[in-house]
């Protein structure tokens, strides 16, 4: 329990201020615990906000054992992520971390690399059952997602405060799925995530979800 609110302390403040401006008295401050405490599960700052970083995988523990993954399971993917950035403070200071560890002064591809690979490990089955195109490099593709997803997120949270996150990512798959995926195979996929992913995190229905 304790090492739980000191991870739920440090998301508050690695959120607000980032890594520099957070100091381990914010954490423990935010945590209610003692620095006694922090430092008997975490032994530096570095140790924690790396493990907020993981946080955000957590959203993918599931994928490995699907046994029919493939492009829709991306498509659900983005948006789970996305509701985790929307809804838990964990993710949001994860994905902070993860933009400020991966600077042009100290960059570390470690957090970008798991995604990419993540992606790549469904969209190799899905260019087999036919939903992308053949010609397609799946790592390349994985690559483009990964790197477009981030930048989406970004100016979804500079613009209104990820509000509009899921529209984003809606309007990113309607115009990507064109471009990848066999026409006669677009309409067994859906950009706003399965019924299933829809019904789990609360989302609209594709009739329902707009773009504006």
């Amino acid at each position: 329990m304790t090492r739980q609110a000191i991870l739920d302390g440090a998301a508050v403040a690695f959120e607000r201020t980032g890594f520099d401006g957070t100091s381990l008295t914010d954490v423990v401050r935010n945590a209610g615990v003692t620095k006694g405490a922090l430092y008997f599960h975490f032994p530096s700052k570095e140790a924690l906000a790396r493990t907020l970083m993981d946080e955000q995988f957590r959203v993918a523990e599931g994928i490995a054992a699907v046994e029919d993954r493939g492009l829709q399971t991306v498509i659900d993917l983005t948006h789970r992520v996305a509701h985790g950035l929307r809804t838990e403070a964990r993710v949001r200071a994860g994905i902070r971390l993860v933009i400020e560890f991966g600077s042009f002064t100290d960059p570390d591809p470690g957090p970008y690399d798991t995604w990419i690979d993540t992606c790549h490990s469904c969209l190799v089955p899905a260019q087999v059952r036919g939903d992308l195109d053949p010609g397609l490099d799946p790592h390349a593709l994985a690559t483009h997602l990964v790197g477009a997803f981030t930048g989406i997120q970004v100016t979804s949270h500079v613009r209104t405060g990820r509000d509009d996150l899921h529209t984003r990512i809606l309007d990113m798959w309607r115009f990507l799925l064109p471009g990848i995926t066999p026409a006669h195979r677009i309409p067994h996929l859906d950009p706003a995530g399965s019924l299933r992913c829809r019904t789990e995190l609360g989302l609209p229905g594709p009739r329902t979800a707009t773009t504006g």
